[in-house]
């Protein structure tokens, strides 16, 4: 059977469709954390100089405890990697934030546990046991209608432990943690650590691009060429990474100033997102934002409580999630 993906990519890396400005602009983007392989897309794109050619100086700024939703809300970066939790609860709080590029088209995450555990067959089971997490709402909220989704109380215990919560797992220090496959999942493998998981829509939860980029209205009100540019040429890097991986891994490890060093790691996260459809959809999509996926999500995180406005006060009804996103700005 005939793969779109590979025509897609393949007219993708070699440009066809990335438009080009008469002169360099800079354009400053935000991460969500330190270099990982969500954002080798933006690495391949600087290094292959496909925002060169696309007129651009682009800016990968330094990850900093400010979120990338708020650097790009306030117009300190044009672009930011974001969650769909940031773009959702921000937008609503009336936040200049709105998502632009799906860097994956499916759910990353999972809910996860020792394989020895014979005693967690289910959500359900969950309810009075220890859980290593990360100190939001979002949690809470998550793990608890997974559990009522599978019959359970949702009750259970909450220590907040940061990136820690993986070696207390790993050594039994609590009974479960969340996790992202493609990054933490993966080293487990690759370190032995026999885990089982549980996937978030089996429970409930609605499947989401898990990150995405971010830019506010102003910044496309007013930059539109630029913006399309950008974008087109981001959406080549992961491309290109798609289709040359080893190369890839080389370009973001040399990039990220001694951050990343393990190049087998980085190699088989990379190729986690890639053989796992993430990067460029099996449908071949790779970019674009599903609306039917981003309205289920918004209509969970209304019913769990999560969507708040600018007063401080909870939604009760669906706002247009047709506003929180947009596809304009990709290639067509």
């Amino acid at each position: 059977m005939f793969d779109c993906r590979h025509l897609i990519i393949a007219t993708l890396a070699l440009g066809l469709v990335t438009p080009a400005l008469a002169q360099a602009t800079p354009v400053k983007v935000a991460l969500d954390w330190t270099p990982n392989t969500n954002h080798i897309g933006l690495y391949v794109a600087q290094a292959k100089g496909f925002y060169e050619e696309a007129g651009l100086a682009v800016d990968i700024l330094p990850y900093t405890d400010t979120s990338a939703g708020t650097l790009v809300a306030n117009q300190i970066a044009d672009f930011g990697i974001i969650g769909p939790l940031s773009l959702f609860t921000q937008h609503t709080a009336g936040a200049d934030l709105i998502g632009v590029y799906a860097v994956v088209q499916h759910e990353t995450g999972r809910l996860v546990f020792n394989d020895e555990r014979s005693d967690i067959q289910s959500p359900r089971d969950l309810d009075g046991l220890t859980y290593g997490g990360f100190g939001t709402n979002w949690e809470n909220a998550l793990i608890g209608s997974m559990i009522r989704a599978d019959g359970g109380t949702g009750d259970f215990e909450n220590v907040t432990l940061g990136t820690s919560a993986y070696e207390a797992l790993a050594n039994g220090a609590v009974d479960f943690t969340l996790e992202v496959y493609t990054w933490e999942g993966i080293k487990a493998e690759l370190d032995g650590d026999a885990q089982r998981a549980f996937v978030y829509a089996d429970y409930g939860v609605p499947d989401q691009h898990t990150t995405m980029l971010g830019s506010s209205q102003a910044y496309l009100d007013a930059h539109p060429d630029e913006a399309k540019a950008f974008l087109a040429a981001t959406q080549r890097g992961y491309a290109y990474a798609t289709e040359h991986p080893d190369e890839a891994t080389d370009i973001i490890i040399a990039a990220s100033n001694d951050m990343l060093t393990d190049a087998t790691f980085v190699r088989a996260s990379l190729g986690s997102l890639i053989d796992g459809d993430y990067l460029v959809g099996a449908d071949g999509a790779i970019g674009t934002m599903d609306g039917a996926k981003m309205a289920a999500l918004g209509d969970y995180l209304l019913d769990i409580g999560m969507l708040v406005d600018g007063d401080g006060a909870t939604l009760e009804s669906g706002p247009d999630y047709s506003r929180y996103f947009t596809n304009a700005y990709l290639p067509q």
